[in-house]
């Protein structure tokens, strides 16, 4: 991987993307990372708000190596818990979120509510959660999926309810 380069016009920084697709259970998965191999995103064909490659983005597995490893283990019913560097840009509150997502544990489920609790938030802030929830640009990585409804239902999933359903019986959840 190299430097980020400097663009021409302004002499401002611009930062490399770099992709690549590996294949999965759910479909292509295109993952990105930054120059440092730190994940940046994971999306499925197909998915509400999810990611396309851009012309000026690098494509190069390199950087994914560890990702395809541990995607692969996961797929296989051998890995529970991500080693990856991930970052994603979001507001503050999506930080929070996003950072409670990452300690729901492999095979369980939380709610919208219990998330919403857990940041410090009112149980009446589950709308907010849920649009944070379903603005993750890392899904699988950080496990979305593993959020349903106070009164058991599925809800939604930004790939599709059917991808959450093999997900949360990959893990054993249902």
């Amino acid at each position: 991987m190299t430097d980020p380069t400097t663009a021409p016009a302004t002499g401002a920084a611009v930062r490399t993307t770099y992709w690549t697709r590996l294949d999965s259970p759910l479909g292509p998965l295109l993952l990105t990372a930054d120059p440092s191999g730190t994940l940046t995103s994971l999306s499925l064909p197909g998915q509400k708000g999810g990611r396309e490659v851009r012309a000026d983005w690098r494509h190069d597995a390199g950087p994914f190596r560890a990702a395809e490893e541990q995607l692969e283990a996961y797929f296989a019913g051998e890995l529970k818990e991500f080693r990856l560097p991930l970052h994603a840009d979001g507001t503050a509150f999506r930080q929070r979120v996003w950072s409670a997502l990452d300690d729901v544990p492999y095979g369980t489920t939380t709610t919208y509510g219990e998330i919403a609790a857990r940041i410090g938030m009112p149980r009446a802030a589950v709308r907010a959660v849920g649009g944070a929830i379903g603005a993750n640009p890392l899904l699988i990585l950080r496990p979305c999926h593993r959020v349903i409804g106070a009164n058991g239902s599925l809800t939604g999933y930004a790939a599709g309810l059917e991808r959450k359903v093999r997900l949360l019986a990959l893990e054993g959840a249902l």
